[in-house]
């Protein structure tokens, strides 16, 4: 990890203010000054600022996970219901990243790292998702797509417009730039077409892939940088 990252992570400063901590030279390495903020810090260096030793930062990591219908997107139910974080052993304290229904299934991220998750959901970053829908009142009008796709008038307001595909006469597939509450259900039952299931299928430049229902995978270093360059550009 960069010497920076490192002191951002470990509560120290924001990743600029400790680009400047380091460049003033008041940041030691296993004792010896470091200038360099992009200097790379294992996990067992002694770091610290103006000889105040820094408390070891936990890594990061993320988690794709294929929920179940059933299961909530909370790290803690107060109702002793199933969540996404049972779903995976791991002894850091991990979150999920935006939420699921509980009745809607599909990809959903699992992290440690604050920084990261909040990225991927502020609605400035417009991270992608994508969406596949059963619906009622089969089989799906052409007007309903193109409603969709110029956007929904909701309660809450008029909706970006959605990349949509018909896949079947009762199944769609969406892909939403907002993270409104139900969305993609509202859009649907907008338009006529209430729906039955949904399962999240994308989440930036990540796909379900191959798991299954209750299965999840850690992701590498090239899927989480990619993620980083998802909110990078904004």
């Amino acid at each position: 990890m960069r010497l920076a990252k490192y002191l951002a992570h470990a509560g120290v400063a924001s990743r600029r203010t400790a680009e400047s901590l380091i460049r003033a030279g008041r940041i030691t390495v296993d004792g010896a000054p470091v200038t360099d903020p992009a200097r790379d810090v294992g996990g067992g260096a002694v770091v610290a600022v103006d000889g105040r030793l820094i408390p070891g930062v936990e890594e990061r990591v993320v988690y794709a996970v294929h929920k179940p219908p059933g299961v909530v997107s909370t790290a803690r139910d107060t109702h002793g219901r199933a969540t996404v974080v049972d779903l995976v052993e791991d002894p850091r304290r991990l979150y999920p990243v935006g939420r699921l229904d509980a009745d809607a299934s599909g990809l959903i991220l699992l992290t440690n790292d604050g920084e990261l998750a909040n990225r991927l959901t502020h609605p400035r970053f417009e991270v992608p998702r994508s969406y596949r829908a059963t619906v009622a009142q089969p089989p799906i009008r052409e007007d309903a797509i193109r409603a969709l796709r110029d956007g929904v008038e909701l309660e809450d307001g008029r909706t970006a417009p959605a990349d949509v595909r018909r896949l079947a006469p009762d199944r769609l597939e969406l892909t939403i730039h907002e993270g409104r509450n139900r969305q993609v259900k509202r859009m649907c039952a907008a338009v006529g077409h209430p729906v039955v299931a949904l399962r999240r299928v994308g989440f930036g430049p990540l796909g379900l892939g191959e798991l299954r229902p209750g299965e999840h995978r850690r992701l590498d270093d090239r899927e989480i940088d990619a993620l980083r360059r998802a909110t990078a550009s904004r």
